[in-house]
């Protein structure tokens, strides 16, 4: 008896997690082109990896030409990258002209999203920049598959021996759960609204 309430203990716990993880649809505008985004517009798509960033953090900045080139590797195997700026014309360095110019000399060639009312970083509890959510589609919406750090060396790329993004990456690609699908994210920490 106590064997068994154990397990159904565990079930429940399984599923109650299972359930915390699914995704609320939303929409962002890109600050660049205005554009909207909206998940929901994505379930075609194999994953749809969102980076939290901002120009000033100096973590941020050490990971641009990494996500560049993560960008480039996958786009064209059906992920979708976007970047969201939760500090977005909060301060110096943050506004529209900012990011045309960022974005133009990096080759950042993917929606970097407007988050300044914090919504979506509330959404995710993303507490560092930069910090990752790679999200997968299925017929009952968007679930995370991953969650986290783009690597384990934010210094020198060459040195990061745990590129966790990429890992999980090539594990959706290869019909894989990621693993594994959590990291403790290094960087600047979000300065949330009204705290």
């Amino acid at each position: 008896m106590k064997n068994l309430l154990c397990l159904i203990v565990i079930l429940f716990s399984f599923t109650q997690a299972s359930v915390a993880q699914r995704i609320e649809n939303f929409k962002l505008q890109d600050i660049i082109s205005g554009k909207e985004f909206e998940l929901a517009s994505h379930t075609g798509d194999r994953a749809v990896v969102i980076i939290f960033s901002s120009l000033n953090c100096p973590f941020s900045k050490l990971y641009e030409d990494r996500i560049v080139g993560l960008n480039k590797s996958y786009a064209d195997k059906g992920y979708t990258f976007v970047m969201v700026n939760p500090h977005y014309d909060m301060e110096e360095g943050e506004s529209k002209k900012d990011h045309e110019e960022r974005a133009k000399s990096k080759g950042m060639n993917f929606l970097i999203l407007d988050d300044s009312e914090q919504a979506v970083t509330r959404m995710f509890g993303a507490s560092k920049l930069p910090e990752v959510v790679v999200m997968t589609p299925s017929q009952t919406g968007f679930s995370v598959a991953y969650k986290g750090a783009i690597d384990n060396n934010p210094q020198v790329a060459a040195n990061a021996n745990m590129k966790y993004l990429e890992n999980a990456l090539l594990a959706i690609q290869n019909r894989r759960n990621p693993s594994p699908a959590s990291s403790r994210p290094v960087g600047c920490n979000i300065k949330l609204k009204g705290r």
